[in-house]
């Protein structure tokens, strides 16, 4: 520290900066093991240079937001700090007391308004919350040591992050774009049925009936569950029972419960002419959690008619997803009643649900069938980074979080790993990330150069990716509808074999491509 007169607004500002930098490093430390243990909790080995180097990384990525993070929460409580101090004596008890409460607010309000109910995964559970909280209250020790009693002013620290962009188009394929619906509020999927109507869900909860003469119908249909609609959290998918041409039923996937309590339910119920008729919940998923956030939600029907459902990691409770005793990133399968089928990997293991399918997921909401091979072909959400698609095999563990690609929204490394033994690895992921949602494999006849591929659509990048699989490889081959500038939220081969797209914004539209 330089030799500043005692009292100058130059040594509050110095003792403000070393303060924050040392804590930002602490802070780092902190959440870095607080990661780690929770792997090593699930039985993960970590050796000493696993440790350094996932330490090293977050110095680098994580440390920064930290640093922006701490530092304008802790102006704020450090200038209360002083004048309280000034006032009523006591200069270090106020300054511990307003950086830890300093910080604690300003993680409650962060967790406010970002869209992941927990920003900073240590504070997860209250030790690691507690550990951070301690940080902040001996950064609030030193800086009352390091500073003088008067406080020049509010100290204000701000940050502006950005992360160059940079995307290879390949060239425009030839295609024309009609809306065929608007007005749709966060449509979430679309189900064509055999008599030529489809059905569309809107995230808040309405199921709509598009006519066989293209037409919206105003009034939604009746008889849909009750849905919990917050955050990420509503009606997610609607998918037709195999033999709907003398059946009728049609099944609704949607997070069920409060935002203290919640999970994600499977119903279905007959389609009669004012709505759904019996209406049953066949499945909830186990356990409930806290928060809007990472539920699923995507449904495909097997060849043997069994009912594939993928579930979220419920962003909190990632570590869960490798255990086999809760549905928290899990794929499951089901038989058309929500009864376990007999051949599931898991029927006869002690302490694991039988209606697991897959396990080691973070938040999947792609899901399709390669009719031609049988393939069963889901991805999933990565948080900064590592979206993965995989090619899914019965009661294979596909590493989440153990063996990942992304790192944390904050720039903290998750794991050390991206490879692990016993964990399946992708066939392709994206870093960073795309922001993966509705997936079709192409198998209409309008555009045969597309005949066999996986169309993905994308939140974060605003397109749609073809994806070409060969094997356990598989390759990003085009960027499409990039022109659109839309959030696409589904993609799905319609009956009469053009592409119809589901765009995500609370004035949503059905879009239908097919050849010039």
């Amino acid at each position: 520290m330089v030799d500043a007169k005692p009292g100058s607004k130059k040594r509050v500002v110095l003792a403000f900066f070393a303060t924050i930098v040392l804590c930002a490093l602490l802070g780092t430390v902190v959440q870095t093991q607080f990661n780690l243990q929770a792997l090593a909790g699930l039985g993960v080995e970590l050796k000493s240079h696993d440790r350094i180097q996932t330490f090293l990384h977050d110095i680098g990525n994580f440390a920064p937001l930290y640093l922006v993070i701490f530092g304008c929460g802790f102006a704020i409580s450090q200038s209360i700090a002083m004048r309280l101090a000034r006032r009523f004596g006591f200069r270090s008890a106020w300054c511990v007391l307003g950086a830890v409460l300093g910080l604690w607010t300003t993680f409650k309000v962060i967790d406010m308004l970002a869209p992941m109910p927990t920003l900073i995964a240590a504070t997860r559970t209250s030790s690691g919350l507690l550990s951070l909280l301690a940080v902040a209250a001996l950064a609030g020790l030193l800086f009352s040591r390091w500073s003088q009693p008067k406080l020049m002013g509010v100290l204000a620290l701000f940050a502006v992050l950005a992360l160059p962009l940079g995307e290879v188009l390949a060239q425009q394929s030839q295609y024309k774009v009609s809306t065929v619906a608007e007005g749709l509020e966060n449509p979430w999927s679309i189900a064509f049925l055999p008599d030529g109507r489809a059905l569309i869900t809107e995230r808040a909860g309405r199921l709509r009936l598009l006519g066989a003469d293209g037409k919206l119908v105003t009034k939604p249909v009746d008889g849909v569950p009750v849905v919990f609609a917050a955050g990420q959290a509503g009606l997610f998918d609607v998918l037709a029972a195999p033999d709907f041409a003398q059946s009728k039923m049609v099944y609704l996937s949607y997070a069920c419960g409060t935002r203290q309590s919640n999970s994600t339910c499977v119903s279905r119920g007959r389609l009669g002419e004012k709505g759904l008729d019996n209406v049953q919940e066949i499945f909830n998923a186990q356990k409930n959690k806290v928060g809007g956030a990472h539920f699923g939600g995507r449904m495909a029907w097997l060849a043997d008619g069994t009912l594939l459902l993928t579930l979220g990691d419920g962003f909190n409770y990632r570590e869960k997803a490798q255990t086999l005793d809760n549905n928290f990133g899990k794929i499951v399968r089901l038989n058309a009643d929500g009864s376990i089928p007999a051949n599931n990997p898991f029927v006869n293991q002690p302490g694991a649900r039988p209606e697991i399918f897959s396990f080691g997921h973070r938040n999947v909401q792609g899901l399709a069938i390669d009719r031609k091979s049988n393939r069963v072909i889901a991805h999933e959400h990565g948080p900064r980074g590592g979206d993965e698609i995989n090619v899914l095999q019965a009661g294979k563990n596909y590493g989440w979080p153990v063996a990942t690609y992304g790192i944390d929204y904050t720039g903290a490394r998750i794991s050390p790993f991206t490879e692990r033994e016993g964990t399946e690895q992708p066939v392709l992921y994206w870093t960073p990330s795309i922001a993966p949602s509705g997936m079709t494999v192409y198998d209409g006849d309008l555009f045969p150069q597309w005949k066999g591929n996986l169309l993905v659509g994308a939140l974060a990048a605003r397109d749609v990716r073809r994806v070409v699989l060969n094997g356990n490889k598989a390759t990003d081959t085009e960027v499409l509808f990039k022109e659109l500038g839309e959030r696409i939220r589904d993609v799905r081969t319609g009956p009469d074999g053009a592409l119809y797209l589901l765009t995500d914004s609370p004035s949503g539209k059905l879009l239908r491509i097919t050849p010039r």
